[in-house]
């Protein structure tokens, strides 16, 4: 497990590319290869990432399913940083070489996966914790939500600057409840009320306290 000391230098928080490099992998830039309903590639801050790996929502027995998970960072840093099993899944081949790519170089094959496929056709398998960095339209969010809800007695979702449209729409989901909120607003330096990471939990999940 990746431990939390490689995440300052010299009493600092670590920048982007510095955490790509303790990695071992090569997350950086924007990558637009989208669809009408699909969001370019953009990479979770590695702050955000660190203050969600430490916040207890995800555990060591986790299989946590990454939507639209691009070169594979978020998949990879939580895998290494709380233990848990990781699946991404991306419509875009090219991002998957590449995520593949980067889960030899940090050497976590024995964790870590990722798997050409598009939301809307993917069904989740063991996988129970679910993590949305705005990865594709609100039409897509809701097919994946009931894709999610079949397959899943139990399941978390964690949803990082969720936009008004994917907030209406979890909160018309009845089988999902409030599990707590992430405030990530002062990692930015900033007030944007959507710096946020929101945790919803479908009935029966066991709480993480």
């Amino acid at each position: 497990m990746l431990s939390s000391k490689t995440a300052r230098t010299g009493g600092r928080r670590l920048t982007e590319r510095e955490w790509d490099r303790a990695l071992r992998i090569q997350t950086m830039g924007r990558e637009d290869e989208t669809g009408a309903k699909y969001m370019p590639y953009e990479p979770t801050p590695y702050a955000v990432l660190q203050r969600l790996a430490d916040s207890g929502f995800i555990r060591p027995e986790d299989h946590l399913l990454d939507y639209g998970c691009g070169k594979g960072r978020a998949a990879i840093f939580l895998a290494a940083r709380t233990g848990c099993r990781a699946t991404g899944i991306d419509r875009s081949a090219k991002l998957v070489a590449m995520a593949e790519a980067n889960r030899a170089a940090a050497g976590r094959a024995a964790r870590v996966r990722f798997v050409c496929a598009s939301a809307e056709r993917y069904d989740p398998r063991d996988e129970n914790v679910f993590f949305f960095f705005n990865p594709f339209s609100e039409e897509v969010l809701r097919i994946a939500l009931r894709r999610v809800a079949r397959a899943c007695a139990q399941a978390r979702l964690i949803f990082y600057y969720p936009s008004e449209a994917y907030a209406a729409c979890l909160e018309e989901a009845a089988w999902l409840r409030p599990a707590g909120e992430i405030d990530c607003r002062d990692l930015f330096g900033g007030s944007d009320p959507r710096e946020r990471i929101l945790i919803y939990d479908a009935d029966g999940f066991a709480s993480s306290d």
